[in-house]
């Protein structure tokens, strides 16, 4: 056995034999895969072997799409079967908001170049026969939908990247990971200690105690998983005579999946009364092993599934196969740099393997090699969960996503597992003052406030929902008085140090500002994409404070700790710093009643330290709302004591507290883009018309200089544009396919109802050559045409008098 390596991959299921190829496929071949059995032990083993393209997430789901097309790749490269079965397979609806999210996910599906469509029940029988249709509304059907070998698959995934340079040593035993001060690792083993540049935990149902060798815990829980192989089956046999093969068919309400296997049928069911696994970790021994039969838990799964598919209560049971899959919070993988370690990373959690595993090893390649991935993969960067969360925030929300996994997915829906979790000293008064909550990187957030007959919770809908009227007169109440609300969902970051402003000035693209100034500016990967959009105050010469997205203060962080100098500190505040954000007409005069301070020479982009009441506080002229406001911020401390100055002195001017569902419409008034919506790695700032806050005349080299020089130069292809659209009850969410001449030109990235003007608006990309004022397009919203314009001055505040004034 080799004692070096450039990679040390410890793990080796389908997901770490993926890894392993695209290192070598990408050009890195001193590489090595440990395994403490043989390839497939653990998960891979007994898996079901489906995959498909279907997921919420475009980016997911493409890669899913990426995985699957890589399988005939590598049956040519190997010579060995992967077992491919491209059968097809409908996604069933029984009711109109499951038939929404069909038509919601058909729609994405136009522009990423997926070739699924809706079919009605006739169609159903046709495609699939044993299905009873009795209440199906209708189907997506899926062309790419199959199943393969796991075993032989992850075979040739081995193969492929044994002959691009890599070693695999199986029965090789990991007992520790040591890190070495040049950031290098030992791993140590019971055939030897490896000295790795690099660790890659594709650990699997052992990925949580990998970790913990190296002190890093991994959100993930395994979970018990079922399915049933059937005898031979008279109609699957006519199927087979007749030269074909019936295809998947998932059935959310049955909460299962049913495919063809040889001459019956294999189905599996996500069921509610389902058990977590291993819940104090995972046995070292366990491997081939699967786990007592438990039909008590699938019983009316099975009773359910005997109506959907008749064909079934006449079937003998084959076989019976009881295994854990390793689940995270979210149910979606746990990838990348983790947070706070150097050269380790993260290719674990990956419970749709034979889904996603192709696509995840491309991902972590991409990332070790190119230093960032080619798309944006936040929803299964490791990152976006926090050192807050551990066991017992985990193991409840696995089990809500197991029981939610063939749930409607609505876009507003608030999951309430493990809640509340985190919460600031403002949660008792604005739940007395009526807050609906949300949560945002498990700290609790409030939606809205309820009043008199407004609903204490927000039913999930594809629609507008029954907070649509609570959420307007928010709106109305800011931008016709002043409203408060807090800015505990800003991520906040302390700079200091001699060398903070020459930090600040190479890692962000925009001008630093002076001291007692605030800029708003974007930050660039070296390939020119955004990876976030920060303000800078300049607290004084030496000290600065940023803020940023609440939800990516790890996906920051890293990113900050990577590119650290000396002669710079750098401090995550953002629970150390809190307060409230003020906003509206009156605003100005509701802070001037609680100051000494004369806030009248206090322009726009000022910052400026005052006493508001008792309380030391930071105020910034500034306003996500897009009107007159005022950022103040407080030890958390004290936040309750500056709540009482602020809410006393605004209750002349009818102040009222307003969430996040109006700040969402307000925000849209102004064109302002949304972190993770308009602005994500998946797009540059001149595509998005950031570009407008990049400081090219600086003299700084900063990061991503040269891609943005070269986008300023040559142009994009595409352009970030506002819509105002012919929306009936239901308004742009996000990635509905944007048509112009016929044809899907663009996509959305986000929408809503502008209640200040009273009109369905989006944002949403289209060719840069097309753009004008007044363009007439149409936006498919539920499988519906909507017209929609192109519009270029804002809904509010156009000249922006009011915001600077």
């Amino acid at each position: 056995m080799k004692l070096t390596t450039q990679v040390a991959v410890i793990g080796g299921g389908v997901v770490g034999c993926s890894v392993l190829y695209h290192l070598t496929k990408l050009g890195w071949t001193d590489v090595m895969l440990l395994e403490r059995s043989e390839l497939t032990s653990g998960s891979t083993w007994h898996a079901a072997g489906g995959f498909h393209t279907l997921n919420g997430d475009t980016n997911m789901a493409a890669l899913q799409g990426y995985t699957i097309r890589l399988y005939k790749e590598l049956e040519e490269i190997t010579g060995m079967s992967c077992g491919l079965h491209h059968v097809g397979g409908v996604t069933l609806a029984d009711n109109q908001d499951r038939f929404d999210m069909l038509l919601a996910e058909r729609a994405k599906h136009r522009f990423m170049g997926l070739e699924t469509e809706i079919v009605g029940p006739d169609e159903i029988k046709k495609i699939a026969p044993i299905t009873n249709t009795d209440g199906i509304i209708g189907a997506l059907y899926d062309p790419l939908d199959g199943h393969l070998d796991p075993s032989g698959t992850t075979h040739a995934y081995a193969k492929a990247a044994r002959m691009g340079g890599a070693t695999i040593e199986t029965h090789c035993m990991v007992r520790e990971t040591i890190q070495r001060t040049d950031g290098t690792w030992d791993v140590v083993t019971d055939k030897g200690t490896i000295h790795a540049e690099h660790i890659v935990n594709a650990g699997g149902l052992w990925a949580r105690e990998v970790g913990a060798m190296a002190g890093v815990y991994f959100p993930l829980h395994p979970m018990e998983h079922q399915y049933l192989v059937t005898d031979s089956i008279p109609q699957i046999e006519a199927i087979i005579d007749a030269g074909g093969e019936h295809p998947h068919v998932m059935d959310p309400a049955g909460e299962s999946y049913l495919r063809q296997e040889g001459r019956g049928l294999c189905i599996g069911f996500y069921e509610q009364p389902c058990k977590p696994w291993a819940v104090d970790g995972t046995p070292w021994e366990f491997g081939h092993e699967l786990l007592p039969d438990d039909y008590d838990k699938i019983t009316d799964s099975i009773e359910f599934a005997y109506k959907r598919f008749p064909v079934l209560a006449e079937a003998g049971v084959k076989s019976v196969i009881h295994g854990p899959f390793t689940f995270a919070p979210d149910g979606n993988p746990l990838v990348g740099p983790v947070p706070g370690m150097r050269n380790y990373w993260s290719a674990c959690g990956v419970m749709a393997g034979f889904s996603q595993g192709g696509g995840v090893g491309l991902t972590l390649a991409q990332w070790m090699i190119e230093g960032e991935p080619e798309r944006d993969v936040f929803a299964m960067d490791i990152a976006r969960f926090g050192d807050w969360i551990g066991p017992g925030y985990t193991r409840p929300k696995v089990i809500e996503n197991y029981q939610k996994r063939f749930s409607v997915a609505y876009p507003n829906e608030e999951l309430p597992a493990a809640r509340p979790n985190r919460t600031t000293p403002m949660y008792d008064i604005f739940s007395d003052l009526g807050a609906v909550w949300g949560q945002q990187y498990g700290l609790e957030v409030a939606n809205y406030f309820a009043q008199g007959d407004d609903p204490g919770y927000e039913t999930p809908s594809f629609r507008r929902s029954d907070a649509f009227e609570a959420t307007g007169r928010e709106v109305r109440a800011v931008r016709n008085g002043v409203g408060i609300n807090e800015v505990h969902n800003f991520g906040k970051y302390r700079i200091t140090g001699p060398g903070a402003r020459d930090w600040l000035d190479r890692i962000m693209a925009g001008r630093i500002p002076k001291p007692g100034r605030l800029s708003l500016t974007p930050m660039l990967s070296p390939k020119g994409k955004l990876i976030g959009d920060f303000t800078v105050s300049c607290l004084a010469e030496t000290e600065f404070q940023l803020t940023a997205s609440y939800g990516s203060q790890a996906f920051h962080m890293r990113w900050f700790l990577q590119h650290q100098h000396d002669g710079v500190t750098i401090e995550n505040i953002s629970d150390r710093l809190n307060g409230f954000q003020i906003a509206g007409p009156k605003a100005a005069t509701v802070l001037a009643t609680c100051t000494r301070t004369n806030i009248s020479n206090l322009t726009f982009l000022d910052v400026r330290r005052m006493t508001i009441g008792m309380t030391d506080c930071t105020v910034q002229r500034v306003s996500y709302t897009g009107d007159l406001g005022y950022e103040i911020y407080c030890d958390p401390m004290a936040q309750r004591q500056l709540w009482w100055t602020l809410w006393q002195a605004g209750q002349p001017h009818d102040m009222v507290p307003f969430g996040m569902r109006a700040m969402m419409s307000l925000r849209l008034d102004k064109f302002f883009g949304s972190w993770m919506s308009e602005f994500s790695p998946d797009y540059s700032a001149a595509e998005t018309g950031l570009d407008r806050f990049i400081a090219f005349t600086k003299n700084t080299n900063f990061i991503g200089r040269s891609a943005a020089e070269l986008e300023r130069t040559e142009g994009t292809a595409r352009k970030l544009v506002s819509f105002e659209v012919d929306a009936d009850d239901a308004d742009v969410n996000a990635y509905e396919p944007i048509w112009l001449d016929d044809k899907v030109v663009g996509f959305c990235t986000s929408g809503g109802y502008s209640h200040y003007v009273e009109k369905s608006t989006a944002m949403g990309f289209l060719p840069s050559d097309r753009v004008r004022d007044g363009l007439e397009v149409e936006i498919e919203i539920l499988g519906q045409m909507r017209k929609a314009r192109v519009i270029s001055t804002p809904l509010f505040d156009a000249d922006g008098e009011r915001m600077r004034g």
